[in-house]
């Protein structure tokens, strides 16, 4: 089954389950890489090799198996020290946070026409605790969203089976085969598809995610 390209599906929708991070959040400004690379004593011109640090370490901050505390630890250099309760560590927790809190107002917009034709809406995204409460406590997320699942509440991150299970479990357990499930990650479109959810590869085209989205829940499919 090919999931890199979306199709039309006659039945209706029961639910829809999408990634934050690539879908609906915006990637951050290289102004907020650097911010953040200073802030962890790294040189301006070494923010490329703080960011492949920064990824190699994330996995396991996103599915809550480390502390902020462990996670900066490894990417302090210098003399710099951020212990627990450290208004360092606030202030690196705090920048990492807002780097990925701005959204796309073209799938907001998506997302709201979806709220109001009645498709319940559950985010699914790997983030760890700092941001997942940060995200929680939007308006956008307390008005669209049914429920939330964050990686680091529930131990691991897509495309972990049991990721898409409490995804599924959180929108009401509704048919795999009527639940769209979208994400801008080939691999994470793949594992969600395998379970027999509808799989969109969301590459930036908020018009096609719209049309995923179109038909309500309890449409009558059109005729043949």
């Amino acid at each position: 089954m090919t999931t890199t390209a979306s199709t039309l599906h006659h039945d209706p929708l029961e639910a829809a389950i999408l990634d934050y991070n690539g879908v609906l959040g915006l990637q951050p400004h290289p102004a907020q890489w650097t911010a953040l690379a200073e802030l962890a004593g790294w040189a301006a011109q070494d923010v490329k090799a703080f960011q492949r640090a920064f990824w190699q370490r994330r996995t396991a901050y996103d599915e809550g198996t480390v502390t902020s505390e462990v996670f900066w630890a490894g990417l302090l250099r210098g003399d710099l020290l951020a212990p627990p309760g450290s208004a360092l560590l606030s202030a690196l927790t705090h920048a990492d946070t807002q780097m990925w809190t701005a959204v796309d107002p073209g799938v907001l917009d998506v997302l709201h026409a979806a709220h109001r034709a009645g498709t319940p809406l559950v985010l699914l995204s790997n983030a760890p605790l700092p941001l997942a409460a940060v995200l929680d406590a939007t308006d956008w997320c307390t008005t669209l969203f049914t429920r939330t699942v964050y990686s680091a509440r529930i131990g691991v991150n897509k495309p972990h089976r049991r990721a898409y299970e409490a995804a599924l479990a959180a929108a009401g357990w509704p048919a795999p085969e009527r639940t769209l499930f979208a994400d801008d990650r080939t691999d994470n479109v793949d594992a969600a598809a395998a379970l027999g959810l509808r799989g969109h590869h969301y590459t930036g085209d908020a018009v096609e995610l719209a049309r995923q989205l179109a038909r309500p829940v309890g449409q009558p499919a059109p005729l043949p």
